[in-house]
């Protein structure tokens, strides 16, 4: 019986964590990003960075958050994916740039806590629309707040702008 029971528990964990979703990207991800461009035949190149640039960048470029969007030949943007801490547990965020590195999409992708979860509003979101790596954002002073999601609001906030800082390194590196 207890051999049973830790077969079982084998395969649950190779169910749930043996399998990654093509491109390091969830189908949710890859679902708002065709609808962002419009485009259902497009290709994800994933961007790697050296160790020497990642120790320079505010948000860290692992080769399964970052990546180049083409389709029919030409550059369409850029799409990020990672995660951010809410008060007691992360939520999945995606960001797309469009080619010229400015924010077109912003989407909450997986938000796992109780309260806080009106972050993943259109509304709230797209106060990011149109940044690009020359801007700061802060919650409060450029980027509403919302009460009851005030941990969130700033996590987010703080991503977003670690995010437009990172981009900003690698265009002056010509890393994208």
């Amino acid at each position: 019986m207890k051999s049973v029971r830790t077969y079982g528990l084998i395969l649950l964990m190779f169910a749930l964590f043996g399998f990654n979703e093509p491109n390091g990207l969830s189908k949710r991800a890859l679902k708002e990003v065709e609808k962002t461009f419009a485009m259902a035949d497009f290709t994800l190149e994933p961007i790697t960075v050296t160790d020497e640039t990642n120790a320079l960048l505010p948000s860290i470029i692992t080769g399964n958050n970052l990546f180049l969007v083409q389709g029919k030949g030409s550059v369409l943007g850029y799409v990020f994916v990672d995660q951010a801490p809410s008060k007691t547990a992360k939520f999945d965020y995606l960001v797309v740039f469009d080619g010229n590195l400015k924010v077109i999409n912003t989407k909450v992708l997986v938000y796992r806590e109780e309260y806080g979860g009106e972050i993943g509003s259109k509304r709230w979101l797209k106060q990011f629309i149109g940044k690009s790596g020359s801007d700061r954002v802060k919650a409060g002073e450029n980027i509403d707040v919302i009460s009851g999601a005030t941990i969130s609001v700033n996590s987010m906030t703080l991503a977003m702008d670690k995010l437009l800082q990172t981009i900003q390194i690698l265009k002056e590196k010509d890393q994208i």
